[in-house]
C-alpha cells in the first residue's frame, strides 16, 4: 500500500521516509456475466477533511476564485467557490493508471484559462509499474485527455514539494514546458500538451539525490528540472515569451535562463551556489525573480538555505533571507515562496523545515529588505504571535497533543511548500502543510499590527490512505485505520470527528477488529517509531465501544510494526500478528502476551464471527485454523489460494463459513477453511467485505473490489455471490482502492471502501441500482413502555413504525448511546445495576437508511439485588511499588463470605484515592481478571464530601458475563490501572485506600457494596 510517511507532531528532526510498497494493480480478464446498474450510486466521503501532504497550490491570474490544489497521492482538486469546497478531479484514474493520482505539477493556460493541465505518476521506481503522463482538460477538470510520457513521474517522491515543474507560457498556450526527474531533462510541448518532445538544448539534467545509496531507488533518484517560470512582460499575446526560467535540483547550478524562447540555454550568471532553489518566482513588474533555497530537496527535511533576488535589468544578485544560511540560527531552509501580485513588493515566505517549535512564515513589504515573522519568542519559553488559529472545522488537528511551551497545538504547519496570495486578494493567503490547507481572509492585518485569522480551507478534499474499516452492529456506524493520522470512530458519517485515536496515539493504525457478540470490545494495531517513542506500545484495546482507548502495558519482544489483529467473538482473547514477531495472543488486553504456534510470521488472521474459540491465518497460499483461542493454529489441506496479497474475513452469524479472495478469483469455504471452492466468472480481487442482508434473505450482502466477468470495479453480491453488481462506474474507479471495504451491517446496501489517498467512501447502493431514491422516514415509534424489570434487566416494548417501504429495523438508546437494534418491537436491555434509573429512547430505520426522529423517552429504575445473602469483602494488594508516578494499580478481589451464591453484576467496590493537581478527567483499565477483563467495569467518580486523601474513589463492578460467585469463593485477581487524562503524576502516600502490602489482604478501607447496600469496609 502506497503512502506518504507523515510527520507527526512529537517529531523534532526527521530522516528520509520511504513509502510502502503498493498492491500490484488488478489484470483485466475474460469476459464473464455481470450486471452492471444503468445508474451507480452517488458515492460521497465519509468526512475527515484533510489528512494529507498538500505540495501545490495553484492560482489563475487572469479568473478570480479559479484554484487549483495538487495532492501526492491523492489525485487533484479543484475549488468551488460556491460552496466553500474542493471538487475531486481525477476519480476517473483505475487500477490501470493508479500511479497518476501521484500530481507532479499543476498548470493553467492564461489565456484560456478553462483549460488546466496535470503532470502525473507516483514513482519513479519499480514501485509504480506505469510510465508518467501529461493530463489536459479544456473544461476546468471536468474531463481529461492524456499524453503518456516515456518515463515516469514521481508525484510521491523526495522533492514533490518543489516547482511548478509544469508551466504553460502566459502569452501562448500551446507552448509548455515540463521539467522532469531520472535525468530525463527538460520537455517541450507545442501543441498545448498533446505531444511531448525533449529540449535537447537544455543539458542540465540535475545532479542531486537525497541518498546516493538507496537501493530502493526511492532517495538514489535525481529530482531534476524542478520548475520552470516564464517572464511575460518578454513577449505579447499570441507570441512567445522570450525570457523563461528554469530551477534544476544541482547545488553549484540551480538556475537557468533562455533569453530566446527556449532555443538556447545558460546557466544565470553569478548565482547563489550551494543549495537547491525549491521555487523562483517572478515579478514582472519589477523585472525580479526571487528564489527560496534548501540544502535538500525535502519535503522532509532542510537544515539551511537563503532566499535571494535577481534584479533582472541590473543583473544583480542580492541575499535577503530572513535568517541568512550563516547565521547560526538558521536551522531550517526555505521553501514555500508567494509575491503580492497587486502589490509586488509583498513577498512571503516559508521554512523548510522548522520541526521546532514550529513552522515560520516571514512576510516583507519593502522586497525582502526587511521581514516580520508570524511569531516570535516572547520571554522563553513564551512566543508572541501575529495569529490566531480556528480549527473548529477540523478539531482533530491537535493530534491530542497538550505540548510544553514553547511548542503549542495546533502547529502552525510543517512541510509548507505551497504557500500561495490570491493574486486578486492580497488578504487571501493560502499555505499546505503535512495534513491540511490553511487560509487566511485577512492577510493584511499582519501589516496593521493585527492578528490574522487561520482556518482549514479543506472541506472536501479527502487525502487519507485507508488500511482498514470495521462497522460494528451496533454502537459507532464506522472505525477507520488510517496511514500517517491513526484512524477515528464515526458516529456520523457526515461529520469531521474530534479527534483521531489516542492511547495509544499510532502514527498509521494497520488494523482494528472488534468482537462479533460483544460489540463494545475493540483492538487496533499500528505503527509508531519506536526509537522516537520508546513508551508507545503498538496496540491499544476498548471495552466500552472506542470511547475510551487504553494501551497495551507491554508488546513482545522484535516487533516492528503493526501488522493485523482479531478479536475472539466474545472478546475474550486478541491475536495479533505484527510485522516482525511471531503471532501472539493475549487474554489480558496486552498485560501479556503469548506466542502462537502453527502458523507462519506475518500471516493475516480473523476471528470466527462465532466461536470465540476459533482464529484463522492464511500466508504464502496455504491456510490456517486454530481452535484454541489462538494458542494453536494447524494447516488445512485447502490447495490453489493465492500465494500474495490474499485477503479473507468470516462471515457474520455463519461459524466457519469464510470468503477468500486474491490474485486468482475468488473463494469460498463452508468448513473453517478445510476446503474452498473457487467461484466462477471471478478473476482477481482485492478485498471483500460484508453488509446486512437484502430483504427476504439470511445471508449478508457480500462486497467485492475485483474484477467481475472482466469488469473492474466494486460488486455486490445479495445471494452468496450466484450473481454480481457492478456499484461504481469507470468516473469513480478511485485509484488502486479496496485494500479496505466493508458493508454496514445496519442498512442493507451501505458499503464502505477505503481508497490510497481519496479517503473513505460510502454509498447507498440496494439491488434495485443507484440507491432507492427514498427519501421518506419511518414513524416514530409510539407507546415506549416498560414491560418489566430486575435487579439487571430491563424489558421494553412499543408499537410499531410505518413506513413507505417497511420498517427494516429499530435502534434502543440507553442515555443517548445505542444498546440494541431488534428487528421487532420488544428488546431486553441486560448487564443493568440493582436500584439504578436508567432512560431509553426507540427509533426505527428502513431499508434505505432513513431513520425516524426519537420517541418520547421513558425511565425505568432496576430492581434491588438480593445479593445471595449480601456477605462479600475485600483483598486488596499493591501492585506499583511507586507513589509519585502517573498512574495507580491497585490489586482487588472479591470474597463471598455468605452461605449462597452472589450475583457479581450486583457488587461494587470503591477504592478512595486522591487526585491532586493536573487534569479532572481520567481512564481505568482492567489489564486483567481472572474473570476476564471484559466482564469489569471501572469509573472515577468525584466523591459528594471530598476528604483529604480521599476526594475521588474508582469504583468497580461485574457485568452480568461474570456470572455468580459461591460461597466461599474468590473472584481472583483483578488488576486495576487509573490515569489522569493529561498524565500528569500522582502523591499516593496518603491515599485513603492505599497499602503498602504487596500480597492480598483483608482491605477494611476498600468498601463492598451489593445491591447498593454497604456489606464491607468504611467510607472515609
Amino acid at each position: 500500500m502506497d503512502r506518504r510517511r507523515f510527520i507527526g507532531l512529537a517529531v523534532a528532526t526527521a530522516a528520509a521516509a520511504t513509502p510502502v510498497l503498493a498492491r500490484a494493480p488488478l489484470a483485466h480478464a475474460a469476459t464473464a456475466p455481470v450486471d452492471t446498474l444503468a445508474a451507480a450510486p452517488a458515492w460521497k466521503n465519509v468526512a475527515i477533511y484533510g489528512g494529507g501532504f498538500i505540495p501545490g497550490i495553484i492560482f489563475s491570474r487572469t479568473r478570480k476564485d479559479l484554484i487549483y490544489a495538487r495532492t501526492d497521492i491523492g489525485g487533484a482538486y479543484r475549488w468551488n467557490a460556491a460552496t466553500s469546497s474542493w471538487i475531486p478531479l481525477l476519480d476517473f484514474v483505475g487500477y490501470d493508471h493508479w500511479g497518476w493520482n501521484g500530481v507532479v505539477s499543476m498548470a493553467i493556460d492564461e489565456s484560456a484559462p478553462d483549460k488546466v493541465y496535470a503532470a502525473v505518476g507516483m514513482y519513479t521506481n519499480s514501485w509504480d509499474p506505469g510510465n508518467g503522463a501529461v493530463l489536459r482538460s479544456a473544461d476546468l477538470g471536468a474531463t481529461w485527455q492524456a499524453a503518456p510520457l516515456p518515463f515516469k513521474l514521481g508525484g510521491n517522491m523526495p522533492g514533490r514539494g518543489m516547482g511548478e515543474r509544469l508551466a504553460v507560457d502566459p502569452n501562448l498556450g500551446s507552448v509548455l514546458y515540463l521539467g522532469t526527474p531520472s535525468g530525463n531533462g527538460l520537455w517541450r510541448s507545442t501543441d498545448s500538451g498533446v505531444t511531448w518532445a525533449k529540449v535537447t538544448s537544455f543539458a542540465n539534467a540535475g545532479t542531486y539525490r537525497a541518498d546516493p545509496n538507496d537501493t530502493s531507488g526511492y532517495n538514489s533518484d535525481l529530482q531534476g528540472v524542478v520548475w520552470v517560470t516564464f517572464d511575460p512582460s518578454t513577449g505579447t499575446a499570441g507570441t512567445r515569451s522570450q525570457h523563461i526560467y528554469v530551477g534544476v535540483a544541482d547545488k553549484d547550478n540551480t538556475v537557468y535562463r533562455s533569453t530566446d524562447a527556449g532555443a538556447t540555454w545558460s546557466r544565470l550568471a553569478g548565482q547563489p551556489t550551494g543549495y537547491i532553489a525549491h521555487k523562483g518566482v517572478l515579478d514582472h513588474v519589477n523585472h525580479r525573480l526571487y528564489l527560496s533555497t534548501s540544502d535538500t530537496g525535502g519535503p522532509y527535511d532542510g537544515a539551511k538555505g537563503d532566499v535571494w533576488r535577481y534584479d533582472i535589468t541590473a543583473a544583480t544578485w542580492t541575499r535577503i533571507s530572513p535568517v541568512p544560511s550563516d547565521s547560526a540560527d538558521d536551522y531550517f531552509g526555505y521553501s514555500g515562496l508567494s509575491i503580492d501580485r497587486t502589490n509586488p513588493n509583498t513577498l512571503m515566505v516559508a521554512t523548510q523545515i522548522s520541526w521546532w517549535p514550529d513552522d515560520i512564515i516571514y512576510r516583507s513589504t519593502d522586497a525582502g529588505a526587511t521581514w516580520t515573522r508570524i511569531w516570535d519568542f516572547a520571554a522563553y519559553p513564551a512566543r508572541s504571535f501575529r495569529y490566531t488559529m480556528d480549527i473548529s472545522a477540523v478539531p482533530w488537528l491537535t493530534f491530542g497533543a497538550s505540548p510544553a511551551l514553547p511548542e503549542v497545538t495546533p502547529k502552525l504547519g510543517w512541510m509548507t511548500e505551497a504557500l500561495e496570495i490570491d493574486p486578486h486578494n492580497p488578504d487571501r493567503l493560502l499555505y499546505g502543510t503535512g495534513a491540511t490547507l490553511y487560509a487566511s481572509n485577512n492577510l493584511t492585518n499582519w501589516d496593521k499590527s493585527s492578528q490574522i485569522t487561520i482556518k482549514p480551507m479543506v472541506a472536501g478534499l479527502e487525502e487519507t490512505a485507508v488500511l482498514d474499516l470495521v462497522s460494528p452492529p451496533t454502537g459507532t456506524v464506522l472505525f477507520s485505520a488510517l496511514g500517517d493520522i491513526g484512524g477515528f470512530a464515526h458516529t456520523d458519517l457526515t461529520k469531521v470527528p474530534a479527534l483521531m485515536y489516542t492511547q495509544p496515539n499510532l502514527t498509521s493504525t494497520t488494523s482494528i477488529d472488534f468482537a462479533e457478540l460483544k460489540p463494545a470490545v475493540l483492538a487496533r494495531v499500528g505503527n509508531s517509531d519506536k526509537t522516537a517513542l520508546p513508551n508507545v506500545n503498538r496496540a491499544g484495546f476498548s471495552t466500552d465501544g472506542g470511547s475510551n482507548w487504553f494501551q497495551a502495558s507491554s508488546e513482545p519482544s522484535g516487533v516492528t510494526g503493526g501488522g493485523t489483529v482479531a478479536v475472539a467473538a466474545d472478546g475474550s482473547a486478541v491475536v495479533w500478528s505484527p510485522q516482525g514477531a511471531a503471532v501472539q495472543r493475549t487474554t489480558t488486553n496486552g498485560s501479556s502476551w503469548n506466542a502462537g504456534s502453527g502458523v507462519p510470521q506475518g500471516a493475516l488472521v480473523r476471528a470466527d464471527r462465532v466461536n470465540p474459540k476459533k482464529f484463522y491465518g492464511s500466508s504464502g497460499g496455504g491456510f490456517y485454523v486454530s481452535t484454541d483461542g489462538g494458542a494453536t493454529f494447524s494447516a488445512t489441506a485447502a490447495t490453489g489460494l493465492p500465494a500474495t496479497d490474499a485477503a479473507f474475513k468470516p462471515v457474520p452469524g455463519k461459524e466457519g463459513e469464510i470468503w477468500l479472495t486474491g490474485t486468482g478469483g475468488l473463494w469460498h469455504s463452508m468448513d473453517s477453511g478445510a476446503s474452498f471452492t473457487k467461484a466462477t466468472g471471478i478473476t482477481s480481487g482485492v478485498n471483500l467485505g460484508y453488509g446486512k442482508a437484502a430483504p427476504g434473505r439470511t445471508n449478508p450482502a457480500l462486497y467485492l473490489a475485483g474484477t467481475v466477468g472482466g469488469v473492474t470495479g466494486v460488486h455486490a453480491s445479495d445471494d452468496s455471490g450466484a450473481t454480481w453488481r457492478r456499484i461504481n462506474d469507470d468516473q469513480h474507479s478511485y485509484g488502486n482502492m479496496g485494500t479496505a471495504i466493508t458493508g454496514d451491517p445496519r442498512t442493507y446496501g451501505r458499503v464502505y471502501l477505503g481508497t490510497n489517498g481519496r479517503g473513505i467512501l460510502f454509498a447507498d447502493a440496494p439491488a434495485s441500482g443507484g440507491g432507492t431514491g427514498d427519501t421518506q422516514a419511518p414513524t416514530v415509534p409510539a407507546g415506549l413502555t416498560v414491560a418489566s424489570t430486575t435487579s439487571s434487566t430491563v424489558a421494553l416494548s412499543w408499537t410499531a413504525s410505518t413506513d413507505n417501504t417497511g420498517v427494516t429495523a429499530y435502534e434502543v438508546l440507553r442515555a443517548g448511546t445505542v444498546v440494541g437494534s431488534p428487528a421487532g418491537t420488544a428488546y431486553t436491555d441486560t448487564g443493568l445495576s440493582p436500584s439504578t434509573p436508567y432512560a431509553y429512547q426507540v427509533r426505527a430505520r428502513d431499508a434505505a437508511g432513513n431513520t425516524s426522529a426519537l420517541s418520547a423517552a421513558v425511565t425505568a429504575t432496576t430492581a434491588a439485588g438480593s445479593g445471595g445473602g449480601g456477605a462479600a469483602k475485600a483483598q486488596y494488594k499493591n501492585n506499583d511499588s511507586s507513589a509519585t508516578d502517573n498512574a495507580i494499580r491497585p490489586g482487588l478481589q472479591v470474597v463471598n463470605t455468605g452461605t449462597g451464591p452472589l450475583v457479581l453484576s450486583q457488587v461494587k467496590l470503591r477504592y478512595w484515592f486522591s487526585g491532586e493537581a493536573g487534569s479532572t478527567a481520567y481512564q481505568t483499565w482492567c489489564d486483567w481478571a481472572a474473570v476476564g477483563a471484559s466482564n469489569v467495569t471501572a469509573q472515577v467518580v468525584a466523591a459528594a464530601t471530598p476528604k483529604t486523601g480521599a476526594d475521588r474513589y474508582l469504583e468497580v463492578g461485574f457485568t452480568s458475563g461474570a456470572g455468580s460467585l459461591a460461597a466461599g469463593a474468590s473472584t481472583g485477581e483483578m488488576q486495576l490501572r487509573l490515569n489522569k487524562s493529561d498524565w500528569s503524576a500522582f502523591s499516593e502516600a496518603d491515599d485513603y485506600s492505599r497499602g503498602t502490602n504487596t500480597s492480598f489482604a483483608d482491605a477494611a478501607k476498600v468498601a463492598v457494596y451489593v445491591g447498593g447496600a454497604l456489606v464491607w469496609g468504611t467510607a472515609p
